[in-house]
């Protein structure tokens, strides 16, 4: 009987992409929604862009002139432990840029803010906006963005005013912004004032609490009682207004003089910006914004893709972008393919901010092949051909991952499928790499796909490699 196991069958090459999206989405035709349009009137991109370089250009200038000056073998001036610049580094850099200390430590705070110099432990490092500070609007505008959501750090507050009442200002700004950013020209402090006074009544009201058990004897409510008038509830609130509207005044949100503020072009744009993460934080159609990362995951693995991206979306605007970023690499770096795959889908979401741990990671065998090609397609590549940048052994590594997740969690004519997406032009030559590779799942995969061909002697020959990996012959 002569042997029916194939000596060259030909697979039909097709350019290969991560099969990262659910099973039952493969065959999903991307559509773009048109992404929504801030108001009439708002500059482009672009000149938002050049209004944030130009408000930030004293801190890119410090975070610069840290990076040359005191980068790793260059002669390092003292810190003080917190990342912050000793006397001895700030002397320098005034004396090297012509300003005064001060002018110095306030530009390295704002530098802080913005992103532009990343605080690690007790020591801090230019951060990725100021690598791309010169080329990418992106990232300038998401640093004057950082810079804007920290405001209250940005000016020293009243000190004689009670931190609960600090903390309740700042939690009700966000509605006087978007008053301001809808009446779109100067309000009188009279009216804004008005309005914070209603919100912090508000946020009072929604703290109230209803209390149980054993109600307290007359005395000792009349010691609470004494108490709260000396709670700063009934502190005047006209100072911690003028003092927001100054602190937003200094990041360059708004101008504020006259007694009226008006938000500028920057300022209005960053209020649209935060109202449409909120929208979006509240359309999420699978209810996974709360949860942790690889439940999230799990939650969009039969979304369709459009549908996972809102997920994705929805899930990452809820919170910050570092530690989700950090969520998700870790979900990736678990013993599921289909979650990393999805992780390295949702890290697409997050585009440039996600760049350097990223970039981490490309060493990590699990995580190597993912990684090159989220960079590749970071740096303008086409998604087609991204697999270029990847190895023969890197490609067949990812063809390997990808078909573990195919057989955990699809069905088994989508497996068949994926054989058709190995660079290997034949089945024996895609064995003989798949057993090299060494794969954790590579029992499993062979397995999995000689139970599912049709071809009696194809799967034969699959069967026959499983068995030689599982056994360690040759």
């Amino acid at each position: 009987m002569t042997s029916r196991i194939p000596r060259d069958s030909r697979l039909r090459l097709v350019r290969t992409r991560p099969l990262a999206a659910a099973p039952a989405a493969m065959n999903q035709r991307r559509s773009r929604r048109p992404a929504p349009r801030p108001p009439e009137g708002t500059p482009a991109r672009a000149e938002l862009a050049r209004m944030a370089r130009s408000g930030l250009a004293g801190a890119a200038r410090v975070a610069h002139w840290a990076d040359a000056a005191l980068g790793p073998g260059r002669d390092a001036g003292r810190a003080d432990g917190k990342a912050t610049l000793s006397d001895e580094t700030a002397e320098r850099a005034a004396a090297d840029l012509g300003l005064t200390a001060a002018q110095v430590r306030a530009d390295w705070d704002t530098a802080r803010l913005a992103g532009l110099v990343e605080v690690h432990g007790d020591s801090a490092r230019p951060g990725w906006r100021l690598r791309a500070w010169d080329r990418d609007d992106s990232a300038v505008l998401r640093g004057w963005v950082a810079l804007f959501d920290a405001w209250s750090l940005a000016h020293p507050e009243p000190a004689d005013h009670e931190p609960a009442a600090v903390a309740e200002v700042v939690s009700a700004m966000p509605q006087v912004l978007s008053f301001l950013q809808l009446s779109a020209g100067p309000v009188p402090m009279e009216q804004l004032l008005d309005l914070l006074q209603q919100r912090v009544t508000e946020l009072r009201t929604e703290r109230c609490e209803i209390p149980y058990g054993p109600q307290p004897d007359p005395a000792g409510q009349a010691e609470d009682q004494a108490q709260d008038r000396a709670r700063p509830e009934d502190a005047p609130l006209e100072p911690l207004l003028d003092w927001a509207l100054h602190a937003l005044a200094s990041v360059g949100a708004l101008t504020y003089g006259d007694g009226q503020a008006t938000l500028t072009p920057l300022g209005s744009w960053a209020v649209w910006v935060k109202l449409e993460q909120i929208c979006v934080a509240a359309q999420s159609p699978a209810g996974n914004i709360e949860v942790a990362a690889e439940e999230m995951l799990r939650g969009c693995a039969q979304l369709r893709p459009n549908a996972a991206r809102a997920e994705y979306r929805a899930w990452l605007a809820a919170r910050p972008v570092g530690s989700a970023v950090t969520e998700l690499i870790d979900a990736a770096r678990g013993e599921d393919a289909l979650l990393r795959g999805l992780a390295f889908e949702a890290l697409r979401v997050v585009g440039a901010p996600a760049e350097p741990d990223v970039r981490a990671v490309a060493d990590e065998p699990t995580l190597r092949p993912y990684a090159l090609l989220w960079l590749a397609e970071h740096d303008g590549h086409d998604p087609e051909d991204a697999h270029e940048v990847l190895t023969r052994e890197e490609a067949t590594w990812l063809w390997v991952d990808t078909a573990a997740a195919v057989a955990d969690h699809g069905e088994a004519p989508l497996l068949v499928r994926h054989l058709e997406s190995a660079v290997q032009p034949t089945v024996p030559m895609l064995l003989d790499e798949v057993r090299a590779v060494g794969h954790p799942r590579t029992v499993q995969v062979l397995v999995a796909l000689a139970a599912a061909h049709p071809d009696p002697a194809l799967a034969k020959a699959v069967r026959r490699a499983a068995f030689q990996v599982h056994t360690g012959r040759s």
